[in-house]
Order: C-alpha cells, then structure tokens, then sequence
C-alpha cells in the first residue's frame, strides 16, 4: 500500500496540495484526474519521492519513504514523468536498460537484457531498440520510458509480499488511441499482478475504461474519490472543471462523435498471458453515431 498522509505542499506563499490524503492500492490502477492547475502531477512527485512535503508523510507499506534507502526505494517504485531530456545519443535499448542500472540492483548483463527485451516488447517497440531516443516522435519516447520504468521494477530486488509500486505522469498524451490502450492495458497488467499503479489523465474516457479507483482533484485538494461510477456524475464534474460536462449523453442530433471503447478483461493466468504475449493491443471499437459502428481489432 502507498499512502500519502496530510501532505500540504508550498511554495512561495501558495499551496500546491493543501492537507492531502490518499491511498494507492496493490491489484489496483488508480486514476488521478482534474482540471489544469489542481495538483495532480505535484501529488504524484509527492508520492515518488521527487517533492518532499511541506507537512505530512508518504508511506509505503506503513514504513516513511525518507527512510529508504536510494536503491532500495528504486526497487519498490517507478515512475514515469510528464517528460524527460536526454541529450546524449542513446538507443532505445540503451534507454530501457537504465532501469536495471540502478547500484545494488541485479547487475547479470545478461539477465538485465532479457528484461529491458520484454519491457520493449509490452509496449509494443521490439522493433525500435535499435533507434537512436533523439529521433523518436513524442509518444513514442513515452513508451520507452513506460518500459524503462517497467525493466526498473523488474529488476529490483525486493522481499516477498512488498509492495511495488508503478507512477504515470499523463503517459498517454501523446499517444494515438491504438497505443493508449497498449499503455494503460500495461498499467491494468502490472495491478493484475499484485503493484499498486497511479496514473494522472486528462482524459475521463480513458479514466472510467481503466481504473478502479478515481482521485478527483481540484485547486490543490480532493474534491472526491471512489470508483468511476460515483465519480463520474454531471453535476460533481461540472463543478470541478468550470464547464457543463454531461456523462453517457450523446451530443446533439447531427453532431457526430467518436468514443473508443477499451475493453477489458479480468486478470489472465500465466499460460494465457504467454500466449497473448504477440498481442498487446487491446481490442478497441470505435463507436459513432447512428450512422454505424466501425469495428477495428488488431
């Protein structure tokens, strides 16, 4: 469990997160959403450990984040940041592997490869490791840094029954709908197999598809939490983004619109999950007005 209690965070007389408390769940992807401004990436670099605290705690597994050491801290957590520079000439595969570079990690060569390998191969860019970072488009430098942070996670040595922990700073807004769903699908597979996953969205549509639990922010505090359904009401969300938003209602007659639908399932077991293995795109439909609904499945 990754908790942050009463966390106030200020800077230059303004609070950024004013008396914040929440809970990041094993087995569970929790979508941290709200208008620009509320604290949602600030929160998030509160529970990575990057921003320290005005006043209160974060907590893992009951113990305070700044008891842990360097590696040991980098072995229990990840994240995946808004944007990161690199400016030396580095390859895609050279990227990924940094997360197993960690000192006091597991440093096989060989065994370091074959992760870095399969954290390429989970977001979809086996046939990139070769490229050089710099000449990658936008979303697709955010999947390298999605698997980097999935081959650090996989490279930490951790005890049994410790929380691992994985944090995503909108690692979609780049990404076209095919591989928003690779991504998020990733984070719904890490929860599956036992880490706590947080993942700031922009998008609701994107937040109700994937997460189980919604952290509504608004000017620095949790306007509420809950599941999707509870959250996701016109009335609370039109209050907290300034503007009428109206859940499952179609636009007006003649106006045409596109919704994905990202479909889910429930945890795979190992012999399944090696054979979907070629297949990590989920399957999307995209639905349209009355006209029809186009179907694509990869």
């Amino acid at each position: 469990m990754l908790e942050a209690k009463g966390i106030t965070v200020e800077r230059s007389g303004r609070k950024l997160l004013d008396d914040v408390s929440v809970e990041i769940a094993p087995e569970r992807v929790t979508a941290i959403v709200g208008p620009n401004g509320a604290g949602k990436s600030t929160l998030i670099k509160v529970l990575a450990g990057e921003i320290v605290a005005t006043h209160g705690d974060v907590l893992i597994d009951g113990r305070n984040l700044k008891s842990f050491r360097a590696a040991e801290l980098a072995a229990r957590r990840a994240i995946v940041p808004q944007s990161t520079f690199l400016s030396f000439p580095f390859s895609v595969i050279e990227v990924v592997t940094l997360g197993a570079s960690v000192p006091g990690f597991d440093q096989n060569p060989e065994h370091s490869k074959r992760i870095a390998e399969d954290a390429l191969s989970d977001v979809g860019l086996t046939d990139f490791r070769d490229r050089l970072y710099s000449q990658l488009s936008g979303g697709e430098r955010q999947r390298v840094h999605v698997a980097r942070a999935l081959c650090q996670l996989n490279t930490g040595i951790r005890r049994q029954g410790h929380t691992a922990v994985l944090l995503l700073d909108e690692p979609t807004s780049s990404l076209d709908l095919s591989h928003q769903s690779l991504v998020l699908g990733e984070a719904r597979s890490q929860a599956d197999e036992g880490r706590a996953v947080a993942v700031v969205l922009h998008d609701l549509n994107l937040a109700a598809a994937w997460a189980d639990d919604i952290i509504l922010m608004s000017s620095g505090a949790i306007a509420a939490r809950g599941p999707p359904s509870e959250i996701f009401r016109d009335d609370l969300l039109s209050a907290v983004f300034g503007c009428q938003i109206r859940a499952n209602i179609p636009p007006p007659a003649g106006t045409p619109y596109m919704l994905p639908h990202f479909l889910r399932s429930g945890p795979a077991r190992p012999a399944d999950r090696e054979a979907e293995a070629g297949s990590k795109h989920r399957s999307i439909e995209y639905a349209a007005d009355q006209r029809g609904t186009a179907q694509v499945r990869d």
